[in-house]
């Protein structure tokens, strides 16, 4: 998010001066379904800012400048006015989630589990809450976290406690069924499953060309979080997935999905798709609490102490903002 300094010849559709977010996938705004920027030598889809060469290798995301391709059809032109934690989650948080309770399905009056309360699966509490999910559920290990969710109405479960398998309790708050969706905002950094992670570190160790062979050809990832909302959701219900998983060969209960007539969707977020929705909700009403949202507001020099302080669950930290 920041002003536009500086437009290629051919832009009208912002000047210098704008403000405007720009989403974190790279797509033309004009093409059927971001073809103008898919990988197809990979076989993967649209480009995204700051990303390896599987997804474009476009540099930028989080830098002083950042030079925006689709001039006229990318950013997202803000009003001036508001502090930046207004409309910056437009880049990527606010349309995830949105996204995740999107392709939840969940019925009229029914009810939601979101696995994780990092800043996905927490603003993914917000927006079902806001429309009009019955019940909200959500399960994490960090006591800042689940209070965090607690305090605006959330039925929480600690991982820790009760020998770190919350599902009976779930299904009691569901009249015995398990809840009409989940969505799994926790992906493969989920706790446990040593092997997963030991090759995970090990992928990180390995020069460029064999880790990506190890990624595309045995599966890599933490399945917790997966494997328990595919145990826990109802019969005949949803799993969404926001979480991003990166094996390619990971084990899926196939014969437990099909038995229970799971229906299951996941993916990037699609940014564009869901701002129309989302803008009208960033008023002074802040129905969605956004204007608090952010935990830590850090100079970008300070983001690698950042990053580790995420990983590492400290100092409450749930989003961080940088300021170049």
């Amino acid at each position: 998010m920041g002003i536009v300094r500086q437009t290629g010849p051919e832009v009208t559709a912002v000047s210098e001066g704008d403000r405007v977010v720009v989403p974190f996938n790279v797509s033309c705004g004009n093409c059927f379904m971001c073809e103008t920027t898919q990988m197809r030598d990979y076989g993967t889809g649209g480009s995204l800012f700051g990303y390896t060469k599987l997804y474009g290798q476009v540099p930028g995301g989080q830098a002083e400048l950042l030079r925006v391709p689709f001039g006229n059809t990318l950013p997202i032109t803000v009003p001036h006015g508001p502090p930046d934690d207004r409309f910056v989650f437009l880049s990527d948080v606010l349309p995830t989630a949105w996204q995740a309770v999107e392709y939840a399905a969940v019925p009229q009056g029914g009810s939601l589990l979101v696995l994780g309360l990092g800043p996905i699966g927490d603003m993914c509490t917000r927006v079902a809450a806001h429309r009009g999910v019955g019940q909200v559920i959500a399960v994490d290990l960090v006591p800042e976290r689940l209070e965090r969710a607690r305090t605006r109405g959330v039925q929480v479960f600690d991982l820790t406690e009760g020998g770190g398998k919350p599902a009976g309790s779930i299904r009691d708050l569901t009249g015995g069924r398990g809840p009409d969706s989940v969505i799994d905002a926790v992906g493969m950094e989920a706790h446990g499953a040593p092997a997963a992670e030991i090759a995970q570190k090990l992928t990180g160790l390995l020069p460029g060309p064999l880790a990506a062979r190890l990624m595309q050809h045995i599966g890599v990832d933490r399945m917790q979080a997966l494997l328990f909302a595919i145990d826990v959701v109802r019969r005949g219900g949803t799993i969404s997935v926001s979480g991003v998983y990166g094996g390619m060969t990971d084990p899926l209960p196939m014969l437990t999905l099909f038995d229970k007539q799971i229906q299951l969707r996941m993916g990037q977020a699609n940014v564009k798709r869901w701002v129309g929705d989302i803008l009208p909700l960033l008023t002074d009403d802040d129905p969605l609490g956004v204007d608090g949202f952010a935990t830590h507001h850090l100079p970008l020099e300070d983001a690698p102490d950042a990053y580790a302080m995420f990983q590492e669950k400290k100092d409450g930290a749930v989003k961080v903002l940088f300021k170049p």
